[in-house]
């Protein structure tokens, strides 16, 4: 049978105030007695029953993060990020995964309310009225990481993805590109996919490029870079592709390697993200780079925050992208 806070205020010879002192870190208690108290917790295995302290302090030392996909190499250095961070403050983690399905994005909303976590991390594709409704119901501080909200809502942390697709177009053009494809992901409220799909078209615009025909609109995986690119070139000339992600960018390499077409001497192709796999595919992506690791950090350092009513001086966030030029683009 599991020890018990009696147990171990018995080994110690204290009261069982004294020991909830210690466990809580409540400077009253003097060091020899605290040793005494620690040693009879290390002795006997004590483990602090999470859900009677959370019940009575109405925190839980645990922090929610639902994330879109697990399966898409985008969202674990985010939540690495987060996690890292999290330790450093003794936050535990726990990750819900929806699949971008809509209702299984709100049921993950009350399923962390139910367990009474101090904070929710929400990674999803939009921040619409449904979503926001979801986030004022739980009652616990929210941090969106990569949907950012422009109305200020809720607390944001990402990058200016209509600028940053906006660039990855020019940086094309720079290389003699004119006939440039765009294989992405847009549907109803997914704000940042939108954002990045209009910054490609209004850098097209500008040169009088844009040609509908080449636009490919399914979701972010490998499979619809493959299936989009190999859409696209059958009655299309074709210089270069943007993609909305590293994924689908490594899966339209593929369809072009299959069809005999080379990459970068023939077609011109650069992805989103830089997930761990761009830069050792061959060849290897060029990527417009968002820092992962420092959105996850960023994002939680800012829940913590607002989860212990500590002041803070901004609630969004916007942080720096860079291209990574590698071997998928012409030098």
């Amino acid at each position: 049978m599991a020890a018990s806070i009696k147990d171990v205020a018995k080994e110690a010879n204290v009261s069982i105030a004294t020991v909830s002192r210690v466990l809580n870190d409540i400077d009253v208690v003097n060091q020899e007695t605290k040793q005494r108290v620690l040693d009879a917790i290390d002795k006997l295995d004590y483990r602090p029953n999470i859900l009677a302290r959370s019940l009575k302090t109405q925190r839980s030392s645990t922090i929610g993060i639902i994330i879109p996909d697990i399966s898409n190499s985008l969202y674990p250095e985010i939540v690495r990020g987060a996690e890292d961070l999290a330790s450093i403050y003794n936050y535990n983690i726990m990750l819900c995964n929806t699949d971008l399905d809509k209702s299984r994005e709100k049921e993950s909303f009350n399923i962390l309310r139910e367990k009474m976590v101090d904070g929710i991390i929400y990674m999803g594709d939009r921040l619409d009225k449904e979503i926001k409704a979801a986030i004022k119901s739980v009652g616990t501080p929210v941090v969106s990481i990569g949907a950012m909200d422009d109305e200020g809502d809720v607390p944001s942390v990402g990058i200016d993805s209509y600028t940053a697709a906006y660039d990855a177009v020019n940086y094309l053009f720079s290389k003699n590109n004119k006939n440039i494809a765009y294989i992405g992901y847009i549907k109803e409220n997914a704000t940042e996919y939108k954002k990045m799909y209009h910054g490609y078209k209004d850098a097209m615009d500008e040169e009088n490029c844009f040609n509908e025909k080449l636009v490919y609109l399914g979701s972010l995986k490998y499979e619809d870079g493959f299936e989009g690119i190999t859409h696209i070139i059958k009655d299309n000339k074709v210089d270069a592709v943007l993609c909305g992600s590293d994924q689908s960018a490594l899966g339209v390499i593929n369809a072009l390697r299959e069809k005999g077409i080379r990459v970068p001497e023939d077609i011109n192709v650069i992805g989103f993200d830089n997930i761990a796999l761009s830069g050792v595919f061959y060849p290897k992506l060029t990527t417009v780079s968002r820092p992962l690791y420092d959105m996850g950090s960023v994002g939680m350092r800012l829940l913590i925050k607002l989860v212990n009513k500590i002041p803070v001086e901004e609630t969004y966030y916007r942080l720096p992208y860079n291209i990574v030029e590698r071997d998928s683009c012409k030098k």
